[in-house]
Order: C-alpha cells, then sequence, then structure tokens
C-alpha cells in the first residue's frame, strides 16, 4: 500500500509541478475542475483504448478521442445534456483546448457526439478504460475490505412490462416410487453451481423496470430505471460495477461482483448490508479467501425483538464486535453511491438503454475513481 501511495504521490507532484503550470502558460489560468479533468485524462489515456481506423474510404470520421474528453468533461461538470456540453465548448476556450479542439468550428455537431456515445457503449469504453486505472493503480496492493452496495439510477423510459408465463400445475401429495421432481434453480444457485463470470452477467436482468426499495427509515420509495451494483475499497475507489433492472434484489449481483472484483484486487474482507443475507453468497465469499462480514436479515418478528434487545444491551454495556467495528467501513460506498450522484452525473441520465446509461455512468465512475487516487495521494 505504502508503494502504491508513493507512486500515485509521484504522479500528483508532476501534475503540481511541471503539467499544471505549463498549462496555465499555455492556455491560461486552470480552475479545479479542469485541473481534475486533466489529472483524469491523463491518468485514463482515453486514445490508447480507441480502435485504430486508418485510412477508410470515404468522408473521415470526427476525431473519437477529443469526444471522449468531453463526455468525461461532462460528467465532471455534471452537465445534464449533450447541448450544454457543446455551448460550454463553444464558449470555454480552455475547455475546448483540454479536449483537444482549437476552434469553435472544430467542434462537432450534437448528433455526431451521439452516434460516438453509441459506438463507446457497443465497445464498453468508459469500463475498459476504468478497470485498467484499478489494475494499473490498485492492483499490486492488499485491500482490507470491500463494501457492496446498490444505488437506484432514474432512467427517463418507459419501464418493460414482462409478460409472466404461466407454469403448469404442480402435481399434488407425495411423488410416486422412482419419480423425480425437478425443482427449478434460483438465480443465486446456478451462480454457486459454477457457471462462468460470463454467464452470470449475461443472465441478469438490464431492462428498464420499476424498482422499490426500503430507506433506513423504515420508507418505501419506486422509481423507474435501474440499478448500479458498486463494490467499493475502503479510500473510497470504486473497484467493480454493474448494471441491473431496478427490479432486481439486491443479493444476485453480489457473486459476479466478487468475482470480477476477484480478477482486479485482493481483499480480505467483504462487507454487506442484510440485503445480502445468504448462505450461498457467504460460502462463496469464503471460498474467494475472504471473511464475508453480513448484517443479519431477521426473517422474524421475534428474531427482529432478539436482535434489537441484544443491541440495545451492547450499547448499555459499551461493547463493540470487532465485526460490527469493521462494518462501519461499509459507509465508504455510501459515500461513493452519494458522490456519483451528486458531483459526477449519476442524477444526469438522458440517455435510453442498459448500455448506454453504464457508460454515462462508467464515465463519472472513472472521474470519481481518479480524484479518490489523487486525494489519496496527497
Amino acid at each position: 500500500m505504502n508503494q502504491t501511495r508513493q507512486a500515485l504521490s509521484s504522479i500528483w507532484n508532476h501534475f503540481q509541478s511541471n503539467l499544471f503550470p505549463w498549462l496555465s502558460e499555455e492556455i491560461g489560468e486552470l480552475t479545479s475542475k479542469q485541473q481534475l479533468l486533466v489529472e483524469v485524462l491523463e491518468l485514463a489515456q482515453i486514445e490508447h483504448h480507441l480502435p485504430y481506423r486508418g485510412k477508410l474510404p470515404g468522408r473521415p470520421q470526427e476525431d473519437r478521442a477529443s469526444i471522449a474528453r468531453a463526455f468525461v468533461a461532462k460528467a465532471i461538470y455534471n452537465m445534464p445534456t449533450t447541448e450544454y456540453l457543446l455551448d460550454r465548448l463553444d464558449s470555454d476556450k480552455r475547455l475546448r483546448r483540454i479536449c483537444g479542439w482549437e476552434k469553435r468550428s472544430d467542434v462537432p455537431s450534437s448528433a455526431t457526439f451521439s452516434r460516438a456515445f453509441a459506438e463507446f457503449s457497443n465497445s464498453k469504453l468508459a469500463e475498459i478504460v476504468h478497470a485498467e486505472i484499478i489494475d494499473r493503480q490498485m492492483g499490486e496492493q492488499l485491500i482490507g475490505h470491500i463494501s457492496r452496495d446498490s444505488t437506484a439510477i432514474i432512467a427517463r423510459e418507459k419501464p418493460v412490462v414482462t409478460e409472466v408465463k404461466p407454469e403448469p400445475p404442480k402435481k399434488r401429495g407425495r411423488p410416486k416410487k422412482g419419480e423425480v421432481r425437478e425443482k427449478k434453480m434460483t438465480r443465486i444457485e446456478k451462480q454457486s453451481s459454477g457457471i462462468s463470470l460470463k454467464e452470470m452477467v449475461e443472465e441478469l436482468p438490464t431492462e428498464c423496470k420499476v424498482g422499490t426499495k426500503r430507506n433506513s427509515k423504515g420508507h418505501q420509495s419506486s422509481w423507474t430505471g435501474y440499478k448500479l451494483h458498486i463494490d467499493s475499497a475502503d479510500n473510497g475507489i470504486p473497484i467493480t460495477c454493474l448494471i441491473s433492472s431496478a427490479s432486481m434484489h439486491d443479493s444476485q449481483a453480489a457473486i459476479p461482483l466478487a468475482e470480477m472484483s476477484k480478477l482486479r484486487v485482493d481483499n480480505c474482507y467483504d462487507l454487506m448490508d442484510a440485503a445480502y443475507d445468504s448462505p450461498l453468497i457467504k460460502k462463496h465469499s469464503e471460498s474467494l479467501g475472504h471473511v464475508p462480514i453480513i448484517d443479519e436479515n431477521p426473517r422474524t418478528k421475534e428474531r427482529k425483538a432478539e436482535i434489537k434487545l441484544e443491541l440495545k444491551s451492547r450499547r448499555k454495556a459499551g461493547h463493540k464486535y470487532a465485526e460490527q467495528i469493521r462494518y462501519n467501513e461499509r459507509s465508504t460506498v455510501e459515500r461513493v453511491n452519494g458522490r456519483l450522484k451528486d458531483e459526477f452525473g449519476g442524477r444526469m441520465v438522458r440517455v435510453r438503454g442498459a448500455a448506454k446509461v453504464m457508460t454515462h455512468l462508467m464515465f463519472g465512475i472513472m472521474a470519481l475513481t481518479v480524484d479518490q487516487l489523487m486525494r489519496y495521494a496527497e
């Protein structure tokens, strides 16, 4: 961890001592937002992940690297629409030059931005860039806790109505001698049976649906759209993200998230709330060599009363278990959710379809990740 911090400190010193003074002489004094944009673009190196087009027949396409940088700027400035971004590029010379355009006439039209965004969504550009940032900056250090949670993503599209096919009536009574009645496996059981990570992710529902969630005060709220599932490290750096329908239960994303995070970092503890209280999830976490700390889900009123009484007794005695102290670290993922929505475009979803919504969110996650890395380096 110290080596990673030293490497990040070296990058931070390079930004402060060399890059920012040079840019200030070239294009003028940078604002804090523009400095963050430069940091993200320097660490992300988006242009290296775009396909080489070479000399293709027909009219040459607009520079996709500059457009990708502009979408990063859109997330950092928390802009609601692409039209707002284009207006800002037209009026802000420094922002325009950071993205890669010298003149106003060089900035493409809104239609070109839309086509480019569709290409980025199909190629999962933002997800690939974020994964490489994590692998490069966090891959060699041991992380104490991975905190897992989901957050509601409100979309401006109609929810998909799924037709429920009527199941054949079940046979009543005991099975006959030699008769085998197959039991349909749940999604978590399928994930635990040894299927590949690709199959797990493809099996998750991603249509726009209506979701309902109970908040910390016990009130239910509903929204139309999606859920973003996040694994976050102790320092508030998002490690892995998955998108699903708003109606999907949080627990069904736990095992795919754990498998994805395992490919990027090594951690000791998995912290999850009561929504993930499942023996299969605990078993899978232990199979990865982790210690699962999951809040208990009281499934009966009697057990709920017992837990409440036990917590009250502990508070009076001033006693805390080590697991309870570690579980409090899970607040990092709540802060990631809040920063994504308040600062990096999480509430500004204006695109439709899971792939485009995920790309929009991942540009924000990419910026948030670099911002947290630079804070960690200071």
